[in-house]
């Protein structure tokens, strides 16, 4: 962590990353709290969540043909200052009758978002090299994911003691300037090494070519896309689960996510350390395996305390999941192709989300929302499986380039 802490760009880009991060998550339970207390309505806790995943699916490989057009670094700057003008049009939700208005703007604000991510994974490998990129990514999963659950555990604290959550959207608007404000301080260019621009569709095409054709992507694909089939429907009813069915304040949401932060943190470093040891594959399989695991026991709590006891078990996954998958899609796709490979990875996996979420309202209807976590587990453990036996066979690093550049030579 030292020797990557000493890259100048990279502490530009982790300080930004927390910085966001912070404010997205402070905004995102802020809405879905906002839609609980004016509605009471599981349907309406599910449609914010839906306009904030929609865009990935609609416009999410449009963007990352885009990113691969485009200087990164850039695409980064715009999409933060848009998102911070944005995100002020949830301060005028008031009233049930307004909700149409979160709805928009949460949209709005997630769409413009669908450029950010992959421009930033497809800028890192330039930043840190490809030696580092477990370590770097494990570095800014824990990030993410800790500051998230620092901004939540804010969120959920301000939430329990103020009726109007104003100045929260306040907050995240204030990060996300000052993220942009650091990244135009990187250095690194953001220009992808490819300019040379084909038809939009025949670049889409390409971009999925390459995300099927060696046996670590096809893992991550498969994995994400089971995984989160399950873990859609979890972040739906957490919210009514701890308010209405456990019957506590929403200040425990704290609670909960400090738990998380510790196990996080000690995750994130673990992974750092270990990274040049181990493979991706098998640290994607295994945590997998323990978010599953770990959630299905999420059916049997009965006592705030409980749940506080398993967020601190699930965080020790949660991080490896996220840098492993990102250092195998980093390392098997040609930089010319990141962003469209990567918007592919999160389109798959926000399909299977929002899918996931449109249904949470019925299956716990029809199971409970105790029986929607245990099935939610099963299929986390069985995306652990699936990658695992994807990746049993050993398979060439550079099959995902030779494919596209065979498919980039048919477009020329």
């Amino acid at each position: 962590m030292k020797a990557l802490m000493k890259i100048r760009d990279f502490r530009l880009l982790w300080f930004g990353q927390a910085t966001s991060s912070l404010g997205d998550a402070i905004t995102n339970l802020a809405l879905l709290i906002t839609a609980q207390r004016l509605t009471g309505s599981v349907t309406a806790v599910a449609a914010t969540a839906i306009a904030i995943a929609l865009p990935q699916l609609l416009v999410g490989m449009l963007a990352g043909v885009y990113v691969d057009r485009w200087d990164r670094r850039k695409v980064m700057i715009a999409s933060d200052f848009v998102r911070g003008v944005l995100v002020l049009g949830f301060m005028f939700v008031s009233t049930p009758d307004r909700l149409w208005l979160m709805y928009a703007v949460a949209f709005l604000q997630a769409g413009v978002g669908t450029f950010f991510n992959p421009a930033r994974a497809a800028l890192m490998p330039a930043i840190v090299g490809r030696d580092n990129l477990m370590a770097a990514n494990s570095i800014s999963e824990s990030t993410r994911i800790t500051f998230g659950v620092v901004g939540t555990a804010v969120a959920g604290v301000y939430a329990g003691v103020a009726t109007s959550l104003a100045v929260l959207f306040v907050v995240d608007a204030a990060t996300f300037i000052v993220s942009a404000i650091l990244e135009m301080r990187i250095r690194t260019s953001g220009r992808p090494p490819a300019a040379a621009e084909h038809h939009l569709w025949n670049e889409l095409k390409a971009g999925l070519a390459v995300i099927t054709r060696t046996r670590p992507l096809v893992s991550v694909l498969v994995g994400a896309g089971v995984a989160m089939l399950g873990f859609g429907a979890v972040n739906v009813l957490i919210v009514p689960f701890v308010i209405s069915d456990l019957g506590i304040a929403e200040s425990w949401f704290g609670a909960f996510e400090a738990a998380q932060v510790v196990s996080m943190v000690a995750a994130g470093a673990l992974v750092a350390a270990l990274a040049k040891k181990v493979k991706p594959a098998v640290v994607l399989a295994v945590g997998l395996l323990g978010v599953g695991g770990v959630l299905a026991l999420f059916g049997g709590v009965q006592a705030g305390w409980q749940l506080v006891v398993l967020m601190f078990l699930i965080g020790w996954f949660i991080t490896p999941v996220q840098a492993s998958a990102h250092t195998i899609l980093q390392q098997e796709v040609a930089p010319e192709a990141l962003g469209r490979a990567g918007a592919g990875f999160s389109t798959v996996a926000t399909t299977a989300n929002v899918v996931s979420m449109a249904l949470a309202g019925t299956a716990a209807a029809l199971v409970g929302i105790r029986g929607v976590f245990v099935v939610s587990g099963i299929l986390g453990a069985a995306a652990g499986l699936l990658t695992y036996s994807l990746n049993r066979t050993p398979a060439s690093a550079n099959a995902g380039l030779r494919a596209l550049e065979s498919t980039s030579s048919t477009q020329g």
